[in-house]
């Protein structure tokens, strides 16, 4: 079996019980991390050189639309109004699978250059099963542990059509990924549900698509947010119903009144932020501060590189800071000056897209942490580098000073993905050049159509 030795680096396990070490080795056998001490030897082992590294877990991006990377800042003046006409009622609609495969594959290999070891890829344009099939096979081609939440499009209807908030989630084509590639619930590429919910569909619809989820044992993720509700009083009735609580995933959530956030979290309910695209589009302030004041912690996703950068670690700062900034102007406005001392550490940060991505999955038992018995998905930063230099607090040099410039290596199931600053994959430009050929013919078909001027 394949064993691997990282020898003398700073290791933050994000595991409570173990803590950090600020020299330590970690010793992976096959897939699976089986030793994290102060000290390792053994024979017959790949030894990897730690010294000068930061080695913590693989980094979890709950929330992101991977099929518009051929379309990077496109979106990027574009309000969320804007959006919804000119991505899912213009772009989205002259995408052909091959487009949906190459934008998930290099979109998830950039992850992966990013540090980012699972992503959540809410796939909402999947209009037939081969723009399905194209995207799973994109993600399973990249190397990347993934969770492929599938959603369904949302195009302006055609006459006699109905509107797609009408339409429930498609039985059929969820049982075809269960019975086919997407078999193994603990494969390296699994499913879930990004549904559309009461704030998208009519309550039918929501009814329809949670009981689906709860019978198939899926987590069912749905945005909410984005102008006036579809079916007003509708969470209410799903709760009534039972239908909400753990393996219900809430993406953005900024305009939920604290009443209704206050019985989502009693029920278990997880919660995904987006923050740096919430406040860009104008979804409103993240809910991070109100999700920590009543005891649970968000995931962070990316949300759209169509908008802005695929860096998991920049978007966990936005959260960090916004979050700081909002509690500090509250201090001024309550009692005249900042708080005393801060009111997120960094750590707290780290924990946003680690432990809590795995939890919301469903999966802490495997990832988020650098744990014996769990899955190897774990980064090494180069600490030693000119921006990182030196280091005193290695949870803060992470989450305030790292870039992608730093991320020296990658290993995702015990493989590595990335080691010394470069991908370990064959025929990366051509698959760049297939991308820019696809956004190009996207871009120049439907302006051809007047949808995106």
């Amino acid at each position: 079996m394949r064993r691997t030795l990282i020898k003398s680096a700073t290791v933050i396990t994000m595991d409570d019980a173990i803590g950090d070490l600020g020299t330590g080795d970690v010793l992976i056998e096959g897939s699976r991390i089986v030793d994290v001490r102060p000290s390792i030897d053994v024979a017959d082992t790949e030894i990897v050189d730690g010294k000068g590294r930061i080695v913590i877990p693989g980094l979890i991006n709950a929330h992101m639309h991977t099929w518009q990377t051929g379309l990077r800042g496109y979106a990027a003046n574009w309000t969320l109004l804007e959006y919804f006409g000119r991505m899912h009622a213009g772009l989205a609609t002259v995408f052909r699978p091959d487009d949906i495969h190459i934008a998930t594959l290099v979109g998830a290999l950039n992850q992966i250059n990013c540090g980012t070891t699972t992503l959540v890829d809410w796939c909402h344009n999947n209009p037939t099963p081969d723009h399905t099939d194209a995207a799973v096979r994109g993600l399973i081609e990249s190397g990347i542990r993934a969770a492929f939440f599938h959603g369904s499009p949302k195009p302006e209807p055609k006459p006699g059509e109905p509107h797609f908030s009408e339409v429930p989630h498609p039985r059929r084509e969820v049982e075809r990924l269960l019975a086919g590639a997407l078999a193994d619930r603990d494969g390296l590429v699994s499913l879930g549900l990004a549904i559309l919910g009461p704030h998208y569909s009519t309550l039918d619809v929501a009814m329809h698509d949670l009981r689906m989820a709860r019978e198939l044992k899926l987590i069912a993720s749905m945005h909410q947010g984005g102008g006036p509700a579809r079916t007003q009083g509708g969470w209410e009735k799903l709760i009534e119903a039972g239908l909400v609580g753990t393996g219900i995933n809430i993406v953005h959530g900024n305009d939920l009144p604290d009443d209704l956030l206050d019985r989502m979290v009693q029920l278990g309910v997880s919660f995904s932020v987006t923050p740096e695209n919430e406040m860009i589009q104008g979804h409103g302030f993240p809910i991070t501060g109100r999700l920590l004041k009543r005891g649970v912690r968000p995931t962070i996703g990316i949300d759209l590189e169509s908008v802005l950068a695929g860096d998991l670690l920049t978007v966990a700062r936005v959260a960090l800071s916004t979050q700081r900034a909002l509690d500090n102007a509250e201090a001024r406005r309550t009692t005249g000056t900042i708080p005393a001392t801060t009111t997120i550490p960094v750590r707290e940060a780290l924990r946003w897209i680690t432990t809590e991505g795995a939890r919301m999955l469903g999966r802490e038992h495997q990832i988020g942490s650098l744990t014996p018995g769990k899955l190897a998905d774990l980064v090494v930063i180069n600490a030693s580098d000119l921006n990182l230099v030196p280091v005193h607090d290695p949870v803060a040099t992470v989450v305030m000073q790292t870039s992608l410039a730093n991320i020296e290596a990658v290993m995702i199931d015990g493989a590595w993905k990335k080691r010394n600053g470069r991908l370990l994959l064959d025929g990366l430009e051509a698959k760049k050049e297939l991308l820019a050929q696809s956004g190009r013919r996207l871009v120049k078909d439907i302006e051809r159509q007047g949808r995106a001027a």
